[in-house]
């Protein structure tokens, strides 16, 4: 079973992972949006930007409401299908409300999209060792230890 202190690192690396993509990738139309003066909220709420959907999305999940969180990683998905973070924290979402098959189904999605992310593996482990599969989410923590996700080292380091 994995230490609330785990749960917890994980979630602020979903939530970092979130920041961090929604820095890393601005939007030029939220760019040209900006220039137009400021939206409305019926505006927003039909943004075409799938990060502005991740971003919803990861607040949601950061509290708890992973339904809603699932909807708008969704939305950002059916705007981008190679949204891997979005595919990756959909899968996390679905994990923490038990759904393991399509958890382990989104999560395998977006690590053939990025097969050298070690957070994509960890979260991958994580939902194998709550579906009750330890030895699968050993090989994944192997796996993200080996890519230098420090999360599953320490795990690996404190099963010994």
């Amino acid at each position: 079973m994995i230490s609330t202190s785990a749960s917890g690192r994980f979630a602020v690396v979903l939530l970092i992972l979130a920041v961090a993509l929604a820095l890393a990738a601005p939007s030029v139309a939220a760019d040209k949006a900006a220039a137009k003066g400021p939206k409305s909220p019926v505006a927003a709420a039909e943004s075409r930007d799938p990060n502005f959907w991740f971003q919803k999305g990861a607040l949601c999940a950061t509290y708890g409401n992973n339904q809603a969180a699932i909807r708008y990683f969704g939305r950002a998905i059916a705007l981008d299908p190679g949204h891997s973070g979005a595919l990756f924290s959909q899968g996390v979402s679905y994990g923490q409300l038990g759904n393991y098959t399509r958890a382990v189904s989104d999560i395998s999605r977006a690590i053939e999209m990025e097969p050298q992310n070690g957070l994509y593996y960890y979260g991958r482990g994580r939902t194998y060792l709550l579906a009750g599969e330890k030895d699968r989410a050993m090989q994944d923590f192997r796996k993200a230890a080996d890519l230098g996700d420090e999360d599953a080292q320490a795990y690996l380091a404190g099963a010994r």
